[in-house]
């Protein structure tokens, strides 16, 4: 993976530039995806203060720890022009942030999930700041994703799609769902990801909650069962995949049959993207056909999320949101089926909207599969 491709120095101007535009003096961010973004550090998360200071104006500096210097100047941050300034244990950070802004600021912007102490703290330093969201600037220039960026996220889509070829070596009738589950959480890291970021199987009627997670119940011969699975690889860009299998024997009719109007949904809604649809137009391709089965009131979530180095971000794919899709927008389309106390069934694949339609970044059936 092309890091500088990945990260490009570019970035932090474009964000410069943004930070102007939306009327903010400066953005600190503290350790996310942001931070990430513009920088490409991976920081740690911590009470010792890591915050990138960016001012609409003046040279970006990076204030981290002294026991983390060494792992910010091997991360790319210093390819992209960041000047890295240290604070040892003991000493109060934040002079460090007011120094680094060059001057009085009447607006900043804050990461999106900045610790609280964080923003207490910054507030004392900067008494006369407003602080805001850097999210109204950044989320503008990550929802559309750059071709180095397509390219991570495809290689996140093929790492965790051969963990799904796998899934015949482990779920089986009489295994727990736990077991099935540390088996698929070896297999994610082993495919690539450097971190599992969650494995839900779900069988039988722990189908029907869509956030199960995993229990010590058994799966029984002939049930469905949900396995949705996703992980962060090296580049930081994440993985997220949903299949429906049956365990062992023949599915119940029923299920059968709405998973048929599911799969249908589902390779509709994935058809209706492109650019200038609408995200609520590409959730009601989903929720229409499966509402007119009869089974709209058992479609309990949103059609789709924005994914990237966040597994959740923007674009969200849920009525309402009348967002007009534009080539390099990266989201799952994931429509689901829920009967309670039953069973359920969903089917996830990440898609990209391109100059002229869609491209699937994953590539295994979608038929139901029988194991």
């Amino acid at each position: 993976m092309d890091l500088e491709a990945l990260y490009p120095p570019a970035r932090l101007l474009d964000a410069r530039r943004a930070t102007a535009a939306a009327g903010l003096d400066a953005l600190l961010l503290t350790p996310g995806s942001d931070l990430r973004y513009l920088t490409g550090y991976d920081a740690h998360v911590g009470e010792r203060l890591t915050c990138l200071v960016l001012p609409a104006e003046g040279e970006p500096t990076l204030i981290v720890p002294t026991l983390e210097r060494p792992a910010a100047e091997a991360s790319p941050a210093p390819a992209t022009g960041v000047r890295i300034v240290d604070h040892a244990d003991g000493t109060d950070p934040y002079p460090l942030v007011v120094k680094a802004l060059g001057g009085p600021v009447g607006a900043v912007g804050l990461a999106d999930r900045m610790w609280a102490e964080q923003v207490l703290a910054l507030r004392h330093a900067l008494p006369g700041a407003d602080q805001r969201l850097a999210g109204e600037v950044l989320r503008e220039l990550r929802i559309r994703k750059s071709p180095a960026e397509v390219a991570a996220l495809a290689e996140a889509g093929a790492a965790i799609d051969a963990v799904h070829r796998r899934m015949g070596e482990w779920l089986r009738p009489g295994r727990t769902e736990a077991e099935v589950a540390a088996d698929i959480a070896a297999a994610i890291r082993s495919a690539g990801h450097v971190t599992v970021d969650f494995v839900i199987v779900a069988a039988g009627p722990n189908g029907a909650s869509p956030h199960h997670g995993t229990s010590d119940r058994p799966i029984g011969v002939g049930e469905p069962v949900v396995v949705d699975i996703g992980g962060t690889m090296p580049s930081g860009y994440r993985s997220d995949c949903t299949r429906t299998y049956v365990a062992g024997g023949p599915a119940p009719a029923e299920f059968v049959d709405y998973y048929t109007v599911l799969r249908d949904a589902q390779a509709a809604s994935v058809a209706a993207v492109r650019p200038g649809v609408s995200a609520e137009a590409v959730d009601a391709a989903a929720r229409t056909p499966i509402a007119e089965a009869g089974f709209g009131a058992a479609f309990l979530h949103r059609t789709g999320h924005g994914i990237g180095l966040d597994g959740h971000e923007e674009p969200y794919v849920v009525a309402g949101n009348d967002r007009a899709l534009e080539p390099g927008m990266a989201f799952s389309v994931e429509p689901g089926i829920y009967l309670a106390g039953r069973h359920g069934a969903r089917i996830e694949d990440i898609v990209v909207c391109t100059t002229d339609g869609v491209v699937r970044l994953n590539t295994t059936p979608t038929e139901l599969i029988a194991l």
